[in-house]
């Protein structure tokens, strides 16, 4: 079979669905995110792209900080509803319980059952987003969603984001594991 061009839109690779929280205005902000990819091990180095033109964008670059919190798929349509209004005309600032760890300015949210708070460490400029890399200063779980003091996806029932369908996904079967798995082609 012959493999047909389908232009640049037609990455359907899933996304994790996370929820980024800032401080827009000094009131705290959530907004849906798709685009984020773990860029670095030591030091822990996260990065997400940001549209320009939203309230986060111009959070982030205020305060420095952020956080990313997994939501459950208990979760879809509120996470779903804070990407489709904006900081600039919505209070979004009740929808969840949140708390704080060291950043002040890096809302996390007690629904979700993984939380990462993230201090701003460089910035990428593209022509319409902005790639943030953040340090993870801290990750946050409850014992519940851990196996052996780890987060644990089967518990934590997180979703991800297929593009240019936009349809949001549960994770499935775990299929293999990583640097083990291959060393049987050794």
């Amino acid at each position: 079979m012959e493999k047909i061009n389908i232009g640049p839109q037609g990455f359907t690779l899933p996304m994790p669905l996370a929820i980024l929280g800032t401080h827009y205005n000094s009131s705290p902000n959530y907004m849906a995110l798709g685009w984020s990819t773990r860029v670095n091990f030591e030091p822990a180095l996260l990065g997400i792209g940001v549209n320009k033109r939203h309230a986060s964008h111009a959070a982030i670059l205020e305060n420095g900080e952020f956080s990313i919190n997994f939501p459950s798929t208990e979760m879809v349509k509120v996470t779903d509803y804070v990407g489709l209004v904006s900081a600039k005309h919505t209070d979004k600032s009740d929808l969840f319980d949140r708390f704080y760890g060291t950043l002040q300015s890096a809302p996390l949210i007690k629904e979700c059952p993984l939380s990462l708070e993230c201090k701003l460490y460089d910035t990428v400029e593209l022509p319409t987003n902005t790639f943030f890399i953040g340090e993870i200063i801290g990750t946050w779980c409850e014992e519940r969603f851990m196996t052996e003091g780890l987060p644990d996806i089967s518990k934590i029932k997180p979703f991800v984001l297929t593009m240019p369908d936009n349809s949001y996904w549960e994770v499935g079967r775990c299929v293999g594991h990583a640097w083990k798995d291959g060393k049987a082609l050794t």
